[in-house]
């Protein structure tokens, strides 16, 4: 019988099966990463913009903001050859400056900036931290059409220029990763972020706002106020890639922030969606490795992807390692809620993010039975009506061997649709 290798954290897990029963949905990215040369050639052909040397003048200063260390977005490669085409072009080192769009996230440590700048940039650019609880790196821009206040690093506001760099993936309630993402949430204050972030939840259905939800651009109210917070100070040009498992970039869409984005997300999804003409009882799901399970929230989005393809009441193998815990010490806190009805009623009373993900990630553990293997603890899992495995041998041994399931390899990477 033939084996698969599942991504957990930096290693993985052999699980063999059955072709007869196993349905293997989302292969291996196969397109060749791109090299230098054709990097160059996506930079001197942006969409709907001029090229970033004539954008940047020489003696203007310009702002990076890159992912932190929850995404693979191949920006070592991108701001190597960024910085050195601005340095070329007459913009000086000390007139560069690089911000990690972290959101909400932990600050990124000194070795995860290395792997995500590369030391090259590390060393001679200065690397700027967004901590969105500091009141002296938050600005006050006024107030989105809805009302929700426009808080946003200074740094901003200090430049002559931005350029994001950003991967794209879907992303289950913006829709997309990447664009509009760098500055909403990825330097807004928590109040900005936690207000944009509620606009997913509809508290007189206690549910997932309409419209709202993976792949989804068009009418889903989050991705439009990032969207309207990003135009206070839009990007001058954008970088939005797509990667291979590794985190090497397979295809590059550069220029205008909206359009270009726009693109890549059409791109993505043309070639990540799966249609499947049934739901089944198994569902073994990997979140594809580091640093997508990383930690619990982050690996949740995995688990999206395989309530889509299993059947009510069936059962899901997760592979999530969070070697970084649960990403949040006050997450457990919203599972001593009853169930996950008495979680949307309190997530109503007193709104935070991570509080949707709690609610999301109890209603699945309702539907559906959910066997996970991960470093987390006991005590952890059981909070959150998860069943740890105790070795994946062990819990591989117990499936029916008369259910048919599919395979999932690289979790939240692609969007599976019945």
């Amino acid at each position: 019988m033939p084996t698969i290798n599942l991504g957990y954290g930096r290693s993985s897990v052999e699980f063999e099966f059955d072709e007869n029963r196993f349905q293997v949905l989302g292969e291996k990215e196969t397109q060749n990463a791109l090299s230098d040369v054709e990097i160059g050639e996506r930079f001197d052909a942006p969409v709907d913009s001029k090229t970033l040397e004539e954008i940047v003048k020489p003696g203007e200063s310009v702002l990076f903001v890159v992912p932190d260390a929850t995404r693979r977005t191949a920006c070592g490669q991108i701001i190597n050859l960024l910085v050195r085409r601005l340095i070329a072009n007459g913009t000086m080192p000390f007139d560069i400056r690089v911000i990690f769009a972290t959101g909400i996230h932990r600050k990124v440590t000194d070795e995860e900036k290395l792997e995500i700048v590369t030391p090259f940039i590390a060393q001679r650019i200065k690397m700027l931290d967004h901590n969105p609880r500091d009141l002296m790196q938050i600005v006050n821009l006024g107030e989105t059409s809805g009302g929700i206040p426009i808080q946003l690093n200074r740094a901003l506001t200090e430049h002559d220029h931005t350029i994001i760099i950003g991967g794209v993936n879907f992303h289950y309630f913006a829709g997309f990763t990447g664009g509009r993402k760098l500055i909403c949430p990825g330097l807004a204050s928590t109040r900005t972020v936690s207000e944009t972030h509620k606009l997913a939840f509809d508290c007189e259905t206690k549910t997932r706002r309409e419209g709202v939800g993976t792949a989804k651009l068009d009418g889903n109210a989050v991705h439009e106020v990032f969207m309207e917070i990003a135009e206070k100070f839009p990007p001058s040009f954008a970088v939005n890639t797509i990667v291979n498992e590794k985190g090497l970039a397979v295809e590059i869409f550069t220029g205008n922030w909206k359009t270009s984005h726009e693109k890549a997300c059409e791109l993505y999804a043309e070639k990540h969606s799966i249609k499947i003409k049934e739901k089944r009882e198994i569902v073994i799901a990997s979140c594809g490795g580091f640093p997508h399970d990383i930690n619990l929230i982050q690996a949740h989005k995995a688990l999206d992807s395989a309530a889509n393809a299993c059947s009510d009441g069936g059962t899901i193998i997760f592979l999530a390692e969070c070697e970084n815990g649960l990403g949040r010490n006050d997450f457990l806190n919203w599972f001593e809620a009853e169930n996950s009805a008495k979680l949307a009623e309190k997530l109503c009373e007193s709104y935070q993010v991570n509080g949707q993900t709690a609610w999301s990630l109890l209603q699945k553990a309702e539907k559906f039975e959910i066997k996970i293997i991960t470093d987390l603890s006991d005590e952890e899992t059981r909070q959150m009506r998860l069943q740890k495995a105790r070795d994946p041998e062990s819990i591989f041994r117990e499936i029916d061997s008369k259910k048919k399931g599919y395979i999932l390899p690289f979790g939240a990477k692609f969007l599976i649709e019945n």
